[in-house]
This record gives C-alpha cells, sequence and structure tokens, in this order.
C-alpha cells in the first residue's frame, strides 16, 4: 500500500473524530478484513506511522484504542499481535462434575441440519425470520457419562464447509475447527445463565428423569467484526450447577 492509499483511510473521519480514532478505525478494517489473521503480528509501530503518514505518537494512541477493544494484543519486547480470539470458552466452569480438573468432556455430534432458523434463532444470529441455518445437537460427556447437551446454531454460508464431511474429524472443541474449516474465528462470547427443566428428549441424552431441573447457558459467540457466529444453548444437571465470581 503507498502513502497516498493509506492516507485515503483517513479522509472519511467523522466530525469531532480524533485522527488517531479515525487511524483505529482504518487499522480495524484492515484486521477485519483478513490483512491480518488472528495471532499474526502487526508490522512495526514506526512502519504503520509512515505508511499512513502519522506521527509515531498518533499511531500508539490508534492503537491503545485496539488493545482496549480487545482486537490486539502487546507483548514486550515482540511487537503488536491480532488476538487469536476464544478456543474453548468451557462450558464446564459452570458446572461441578467429579473431581473438577478441567479436563476437556468429549463432544459427539448427534445430529446436524440445514433448517429455517427460529425468529429468536435468526435475531441472535442477526438475519431474519426464516433464514437458513445450520443446526448441530452435540453431547459432551466426561468418562463415558453424557454431561452436557447443547443445541448450536451457527449461519449459512458464513459456515457451510460444516454441512458435508464426518463429523467425529471435528474434535472436541468446536471454535478451532470452525477456524481451520470456514475461517471464522470466534473472537468474544456472551453468555447467560438460567434453569429450567429437562424435556423428554434432553433427559434421555443425559441419562437423567425427565422434567429433571437443568442449569441452561445461552451464548452468542462474535468474530472480529462483532458478528455472530453462533448461538448456543447448553444444558446440564442443576443439581452440578456452580458458579464463582472473585470481587475485589
Amino acid at each position: 500500500m503507498n502513502m497516498a492509499s493509506a492516507s485515503l483511510k483517513l479522509v472519511g473521519q467523522s466530525a469531532g473524530q480524533s485522527r488517531y480514532g479515525a487511524l483505529a478505525a482504518a487499522l480495524k478494517s484492515r484486521i477485519v478484513g483478513g490483512e491480518w489473521p488472528p495471532g499474526s503480528a502487526l508490522p512495526a509501530e514506526q512502519t504503520l506511522a509512515t505508511e499512513h503518514g502519522v506521527a509515531l505518537g498518533t499511531m500508539r494512541k490508534a492503537l491503545a484504542l485496539l488493545v482496549d477493544e480487545g482486537l490486539v494484543k502487546r507483548i514486550h519486547g515482540r511487537g503488536t499481535f491480532v488476538c487469536s480470539g476464544l478456543t474453548g470458552a468451557p462450558m464446564l466452569r459452570f458446572f461441578r462434575f467429579g473431581d473438577g480438573t478441567g479436563e476437556v468432556p468429549v463432544s459427539r455430534i448427534v445430529s446436524r441440519q440445514v433448517l429455517a432458523a427460529q425468529a429468536a434463532v435468526a435475531r441472535a444470529l442477526g438475519g431474519g425470520p426464516g433464514d437458513a441455518a445450520l443446526r448441530l445437537r452435540r453431547l459432551r460427556s466426561l468418562d463415558d457419562v453424557p454431561r452436557l447437551v447443547e443445541e448450536i446454531w451457527l449461519p449459512l454460508p458464513r459456515c457451510a464447509a460444516l454441512q458435508d464431511g464426518d463429523t467425529s474429524a471435528w474434535g472436541d472443541l468446536l471454535y478451532p475447527h470452525l477456524a481451520v474449516a470456514c475461517g471464522v474465528h470466534v473472537h468474544r462470547a456472551v453468555d447467560e445463565i438460567g434453569f429450567g427443566q429437562l424435556s423428554a428428549a434432553d433427559a434421555k441424552a443425559l441419562k437423567l428423569p425427565t422434567g429433571h431441573p437443568c442449569a441452561v447457558v445461552r451464548r452468542q459467540a462474535f468474530d472480529l467484526a462483532g458478528r455472530c457466529v453462533e448461538y448456543r444453548t447448553t444444558r446440564g444437571d442443576a443439581n452440578a450447577f456452580q458458579y464463582s465470581v472473585s470481587i475485589t
């Protein structure tokens, strides 16, 4: 990119927006566009400053905004890197099964369907009612005992690569497979916790009585651009629910 084209990135600066704010937006656009993939290093600060025709201090302020946003991180002596995002964000942190050693549960895809998304799912995924989405039903086990049952909705066509193929090759964590198969990198997730009762199907999967109390965790996961790339509902035995928080 030459100096003229780089400088054009700041021409759209809105009234009242700081120069480094506009610069941060330009850098974010390049990150979201895939120029610097998650985990990769950005060019040196001086190189970026020269490329965009700004002072080094302005570039550093712009990068500080991206650090605050969680898009990049600075590693002393090494440089600035695009955050790799989430790999698991384990649901087991809400439950205590066995000795609580943090073991990754074994995951098995029970069913996979392309369906018209329900209204609530479509809204969560940023689409409209009736939009096609990929629905997965997944069972997660520890020591061969089923512990969590999940319904996962993924947007199409972004996750179309997961419509076919052997699900047993996906591994126990979904997000790394999403990154490899679809180029979708989960940057952050929002979990909401509630309680309910197991349906007959979920109770059978978890080998519990129908109507057994369950903890319900609903998650929206987002990519670097802030687009929802997963809507998940996880259910597990409410008697195993735990939640801890450190307050300082």
